[in-house]
C-alpha cells in the first residue's frame, strides 16, 4: 500500500513538472495566501473573487459593461438599509491614500464594523494578501474619487439611494431557520 500511494505522489509531481508554468507550495491555515506574478496581480485577483467592486465601486445599469479600473474601488454612495442603520461602502483609493501600508494591514486585522462588510473574513486573510490588496488599490489609474457619506444610526432613513436589507416575512410564511 505504502508503495502504491509513494508511486501516486511522485507520478503527480511527475505530472506538475511537465505543466510549464506550475507552482508546488505547501501550505497550512495559518500561511495560506494566494501566490501571483506580482502582489500588484494577486491584490487584482483578490478583489475580483472576493466581491470588493460589487459594494465598493459605483454600480452601473443592470447589463451595463463591467467598470474599468480607473473607475473601480472610488466608493459607493448608495446606501445598506437595515436594522443596524445605513452603511456606505468606503472609497478604498481615499482610505489607502491617508494609511501606510502597515497602518492598512493593522486596520483590515483588528477593525470591527457595521454589517454588510465581512470583516470576520478580512481578518483571518493573510498579512501577505491584505498587503496585496493595498499595494494593487494604490496602482490603480484614474482620480480617487469622492468620500462616501457617514453611516447612519438605526431608524434613521437615508437621503441617499439605498438597499433595504430589513427583511421582510410574509405573515404565513415560516420563521427562519
Amino acid at each position: 500500500m505504502r508503495l502504491v500511494m509513494c508511486a501516486a505522489g511522485l507520478g503527480a509531481i511527475a505530472l506538475l513538472g511537465a505543466c510549464e508554468n506550475a507552482q508546488v507550495r505547501v501550505t497550512t491555515p495559518q500561511t495560506t495566501r494566494v501566490v501571483a506574478a506580482t502582489d500588484i496581480e494577486a491584490g487584482r485577483y483578490l478583489v475580483q473573487i472576493t466581491g470588493c467592486n460589487d459594494c465598493h465601486s459605483p454600480r452601473g445599469a443592470p447589463g451595463s459593461p463591467p467598470l474599468g479600473e480607473a473607475d473601480t474601488l472610488r466608493g459607493n454612495g448608495m446606501g445598506f438599509y437595515g436594522p443596524w442603520g445605513t452603511t456606505y461602502a468606503a472609497n478604498l483609493r481615499l482610505t489607502t491614500a491617508t494609511l501606510t501600508e502597515e497602518a492598512w494591514v493593522d486596520m483590515l486585522s483588528t477593525r470591527e464594523g457595521r454589517p454588510i462588510m465581512p470583516w470576520a473574513s478580512v481578518r483571518a486573510m493573510d498579512d501577505a494578501d491584505k498587503r496585496a490588496i493595498y499595494r494593487y488599490i494604490r496602482s490603480l489609474p484614474g482620480e480617487p474619487g469622492e468620500a462616501v457619506p457617514d453611516g447612519l444610526p438605526p431608524g434613521q432613513v437615508p437621503s441617499t439611494p439605498y438597499e433595504d436589507l430589513n427583511i421582510k416575512m410574509p405573515a404565513s410564511a415560516p420563521p427562519p431557520r
